[in-house]
């Protein structure tokens, strides 16, 4: 049997973005049921701290700002030098936009491909030498439906960015594969989460409903079951890959 079958994820220290929101709390959860530590990063110093008291020994609250490449560096180094090395990083952090191209000012397109995209870029940089010397890692970004319809219901800042998202996940995949680590995406349609529950209009939402072929939204658990199956070591001959997660909204 060959030696990676033999692995575990048991303590090893995993890297949870946007770890305070819906889809963050059930990764967080996913993953200490598989052994891990979860060092989880947010932008809600309270609210993270809240959740990871309720945790235990295992989940350690963090807080800095995923757009700062300078910020980002600071919180890698001071997670290492509290916890060790990162073998698993879930790049879940987010924030949607509603507004189309011409709605959509300056500021707020840089804000949110700051949050979606330039964070995933710079703590995948932080992490990915020490993964390479252990010859272990994955590296699971959250993408989304809209990468590849542009954007239902979303605006075009938030499709571009999760666009851009998969395409460094197909850039990562690549550069590390040789290393012993993986770098794939998933791309969730409508799971339930205040985007869902409080930024769409109820007709948005009842339109939705008709739309999926499953006839409802994704629960955040099953999100976080795909990051476990991601994360786990017998998924180490899965890269680059975006796995759909939209109940056959979209069928390719």
């Amino acid at each position: 049997m060959s030696d990676v079958l033999l692995l575990s994820l048991k303590d090893k220290l995993a890297l949870v973005t946007g770890s305070a929101g819906v889809m963050g709390q059930a990764v967080v959860h996913g993953l200490l049921a598989e052994g891990c530590r979860v060092a989880m990063v947010d932008f809600n110093r309270e609210r993270n701290t809240a959740l990871a008291d309720t945790l235990g020994p295992g989940a350690w609250p963090f807080t800095f700002d995923i757009s700062d490449p300078a910020a980002v560096v600071q919180g890698h180094a001071q997670i290492v030098a509290q916890l060790g090395q990162v073998s698993l990083l879930v790049n879940n952090a987010g924030i949607l936009s509603n507004h189309k191209a011409e709605a959509t000012e300056p500021d707020e397109w840089r804000r949110v491909l700051g949050a979606n995209l330039d964070g995933a870029f710079y703590l995948a940089r932080c992490v990915m030498p020490a993964m390479k010397r252990e010859r272990f890692g994955r590296i699971i970004n959250t993408s989304s439906l809209a990468a590849k319809t542009g954007g239902l219901t979303a605006g075009t800042a938030y499709a571009v960015s999760k666009g851009a998202l998969s395409s460094l996940t197909f850039s990562l995949a690549r550069e590390l594969a040789a290393h012993g680590v993986t770098v794939n995406a998933i791309a969730p349609a409508y799971v339930r989460t205040p985007m869902i529950t409080e930024q769409l209009s109820d007709a948005q939402r009842q339109q939705l409903l008709k739309d999926i072929p499953v006839g409802r939204f994704c629960e955040p658990e099953e999100f976080a079951h795909v990051v476990r199956f991601l994360a786990s070591p017998l998924s180490g001959f899965i890269t680059g890959e975006v796995i759909d997660l939209n109940g056959g909204l979209l069928m390719d």
